[in-house]
């Protein structure tokens, strides 16, 4: 969503309080991170990110509650390969700089029924005051269990960007994603999200979405076995009553959905929906 630059007032004693420094954020969003670990212990399965992965926002808006619904499905070159996976979650905007969401995650293999996947808790914290610099920048940490408990836990954290240029929107992630207590040792993996879109009104805007994985942060991969995906995409934001909004945003997205060879080419569509009160 995009939010309407602040304007840095000269009369501060006059003007609203600013946002929190950076160094205050990092250390209030240090102890969120200690609270969030410890409280795995008592948060039932999650999975890695599958058809429906999204690009995540910068920006966070202090009181926005949403329920948020994604889904996704891939037709693969190797059918066997083929996937579809969804999600239902609750987010709240606990304040201009923190924003947090639990999601329970489906998903359907080739061939097999639909089945619970895993529990999600994603945190974003918005670390720059909303157009105070070029670019507004947040950060992102989100924890998963998966059902299989094989797969142990997922952490994925990373820095994220966002900026307005004219009437288009721009969003560039860099995020790590790595696996803990699970069978096999996978290391710390590299994986980028990009948008953009011309917003030609605040109910619908176009423009693309590519996702992108690198391999491991410590020998990324050689770029014929790099997993590159990308595609037009659409946008908007409906009003229904009050303070009530539909978000959506879709994408039809071209290319490999893995580091792996030509088998995991395929097309992907994704779809989120936020209903926001």
């Amino acid at each position: 969503e995009q939010t309407t630059p602040v304007a840095t007032s000269s009369t501060a004693t006059t003007a609203a309080p600013l946002k929190k420094s950076i160094s205050t954020r990092l250390s209030e969003m240090k102890k969120t991170l200690i609270a969030s670990s410890l409280a795995l212990a008592s948060i039932a399965n999650l999975a890695h990110a599958g058809p429906d992965e999204y690009v995540y926002p910068a920006r966070v808006e202090a009181g926005e509650r949403e329920i948020d619904i994604k889904f996704g499905t891939r037709s693969m070159k190797d059918g066997t390969q083929n996937k579809s996976a969804g999600s239902i979650g609750l987010g709240y905007g606990v304040n201009d700089f923190w924003f947090t969401e639990v999601y329970l995650k489906y998903a359907r293999a080739a061939g097999s029924s639909t089945e619970f996947d895993a529990i999600e808790w994603e945190n974003r914290f918005q670390l720059t005051e909303t157009g105070k610099y070029p670019v507004d920048v947040g950060f992102l940490f989100e924890a998963e269990r998966p059902q299989d408990r094989a797969e142990g836990y997922e952490f994925k954290f990373g820095p994220l960007f966002q900026a307005d240029i004219g009437k288009t929107e721009w969003n560039a992630n860099f995020l790590l994603k790595r696996n803990y207590k699970a069978d096999t040792p996978s290391g710390t993996q590299a994986y980028y999200q990009l948008q953009g879109r011309y917003l030609w009104s605040r109910e619908f805007s176009f423009g693309f979405q590519g996702f992108g994985d690198l391999g491991k942060i410590d020998s990324i991969a050689p770029s014929s076995l790099q997993g590159h995906r990308f595609g037009p995409a659409v946008f908007g934001k409906i009003p229904l009553d009050g303070r009530q909004y539909l978000k959506y945003n879709a994408a039809y997205l071209i290319g490999k959905t893995r580091i792996s060879d030509d088998a995991y080419v395929g097309n992907t569509f994704r779809v989120q929906l936020e209903y926001e009160f």
